[in-house]
């Protein structure tokens, strides 16, 4: 049949981007069990389950009936708010009233006064299915990751790349899942006793409205994205997808096959960025490597759509950007080796995957920052939600108010406190709706069955913490790190910049200079160079490290002369 006039329907990005929690999901979990639990939300509009889920009900729902357990249960809500959740001013007031909480029983008090749309909710719970293995289909061939389902890397070939990330995996779920999709949304006496549709189901507008959630698109090429039921009620549209404008519903077969004509690639996603984005050339290069990061970024069409950003190949480069290009986007980095990455922007969502030896600075994330399969990485951010994935001998330095979640896979994970700051960072976690408490940073998750040995996990030992100083000038008012540190934490600090006092004391009492002194003696040592970064000339002693328990850097921001870069 061919598209049902000019109306382009595509899935939306966010839900499968970020909202997929990238591990199979429980068994109960499964559309059948979310058909019986939306039937069972319907029943019992008046006790808080329709058409806003409370957190109660869902609670009650998802460990009564689902068999979930209690944080398991509050994850895919918790989960489903910061994808959907308020503005950043009312998630500021809700990270107030959380942080105030001084008992398990004042918190669960707070939770009972939120709710979520529940018709989204059950969509966004059976997303999840997006990462559920089938033994069937892996036998037919037919699982991912599959030679036909393969997204262009930034080089233009093909490569199994992140499952979330594939916007041709998202169009081929919906395509392949349609009906169950649509089934999960009918009322209960639209279905058989059987609990599936007939030809003569109908979809009612609320239900089509939910649906928006997973889909919109444009009238021809006007560039104006519109969600999906506002294309759904014009006019040209009803002979095609059943619409009555006196019972306000539409006709499930019609619907569904109008929605099936209409939907095409994303003009918005990651293969149209990767293919026709436009090009950055960011990098500041260092000494040494010639390489020419890969960098690109899609246009922004209307500002309700997010920005995609992508970065590839970068090595042995320092690259950094704080502008508009970033401000609410999605991005992913990826293959990049020995490098140091700043990204001083509010941001949507940040994967990083593939990576070693490297260091990435973020600015405020709203949604989620994934790592997936990247070995001796540091990640520096200011984030609502960690997640990590086949990481080994990572490092995250991270102010959350979720608890980071450790998925399969992981070794040798160490979580320290938040540990820098630049002049905007205040105002960027404003713009977020992002704040310094509650702070689960050093509270992981074990989420999957395989990921269930804490000794994957350590908090780094205060002895091996030192602070981080970003090396750029920048307007703002943010002049320490936000929050502070905890006290164990700051206590080395102390100590250690007392031994520092103490040494420049000592060296300035002796009258030493740059003459060679005699190498046995510790207060007369020879005078070395050591490196606090790649681009810092600044001269210290090598035995006066050791004294102060400092390893071979200086590691004191007024001790290092990296040039003050302005961004």
């Amino acid at each position: 049949m061919a598209a049902a006039g000019p109306v382009r329907l595509w899935v939306r990005t966010d839900p499968f981007l970020v909202g997929a929690l990238p591990a199979p999901p429980p068994a109960r979990l499964s559309p059948h069990y979310l058909r019986k639990a939306a039937a069972y939300a319907r029943a019992r509009a008046d006790q808080g389950c329709f058409p806003r889920l409370s957190w109660p009900s869902w609670r009650h729902i998802a460990c009564g009936k689902l068999l979930l357990s209690p944080e398991i249960a509050w994850l895919y809500f918790e989960l489903f708010r910061g994808l959907r959740g308020p503005a950043p001013p009312l998630r500021l007031r809700w990270a107030e009233a959380e942080a105030a909480c001084t008992s398990a029983e004042e918190l669960e008090w707070e939770r009972r006064k939120l709710s979520v749309d529940t018709l989204q909710f059950l969509l966004f719970l059976y997303v999840q299915q997006f990462h559920n293995v089938s033994l069937r289909r892996s036998l037919l061939g037919d699982e991912w990751p599959s030679p036909r389902t393969k997204s262009p890397s930034l080089s233009g070939k093909l490569g199994t790349e992140n499952k979330n990330w594939d916007d041709q995996e998202h169009l081929a779920f919906v395509q392949s899942h349609l009906l169950d999709i649509l089934e999960l949304l009918l009322e209960p006496e639209q279905l058989s006793a059987s609990s599936h549709s007939s030809c003569s189901s109908l979809v009612s507008l609320e239900a089509v409205c939910a649906l928006s959630f997973l889909l919109e698109g444009t009238i021809s090429n006007s560039g104006t994205v519109r969600p999906l039921h506002k294309l759904a009620l014009r006019q040209p549209c009803h002979s095609h997808n059943g619409y009555s404008k006196g019972s306000r519903t539409f006709s499930l077969p019609k619907l569904e096959s109008w929605l099936r004509s209409s939907l095409t690639a994303n003009p918005l996603g990651i293969t149209v960025c990767i293919k026709a984005g436009k090009k950055l050339a960011w990098a500041q290069q260092v000494e040494g490597t010639a390489m020419r990061a890969r960098i690109a970024c899609s246009a922004r069409v209307v500002p309700e759509v997010s920005p995609l950003v992508v970065m590839s190949q970068v090595y042995r480069q320092t690259l950094a950007k704080s502008s508009d290009t970033l401000v609410g986007a999605h991005v992913r980095i990826c293959r990049c080796h020995e490098s140091f990455i700043y990204l001083l922007s509010p941001l949507r969502s940040v994967t990083i995957e593939k990576c070693r030896n490297s260091t990435f600075v973020l600015g405020p994330v709203g949604v989620s920052v994934h790592v997936q399969s990247c070995d001796n990485v540091k990640v520096i951010a200011v984030c609502h939600r960690l997640s990590l994935l086949s990481t080994k001998d990572c490092t995250f330095h991270t102010l959350t108010p979720t608890q980071p979640l450790i998925l399969s896979g992981n070794e040798a994970v160490s979580f320290a406190p938040f540990h820098t700051h630049y002049p905007m960072l205040e105002d960027h976690m404003a713009q977020v709706g992002l704040a310094t408490l509650p702070n689960y940073w050093d509270s992981p998750m074990l989420v999957c069955r395989d990921s269930g040995d804490t000794s994957v996990f350590r908090l780094l030992p205060p002895s091996d913490f030192y602070t981080f100083v970003i090396p750029f000038e920048m307007e703002g008012d943010t002049t320490e790190t936000p929050g502070g540190l905890p006290q164990e934490y700051q206590e080395v600090l102390r100590q250690r910049e007392q031994k520092v006092q103490v040494w420049q004391r000592m060296v300035k009492e002796a009258g030493l200079n740059r003459a060679l002194g005699t190498a046995s003696d510790p207060l007369s040592p020879v005078l070395i160079k050591t490196l606090c970064h790649p681009s810092c000339t600044h001269w210290i002693c090598q035995p006066a490290l050791v004294w102060m328990g400092l390893p071979g850097c200086c590691r004191i921001p007024e001790h290092c002369c990296f040039p003050r870069n302005v961004l």
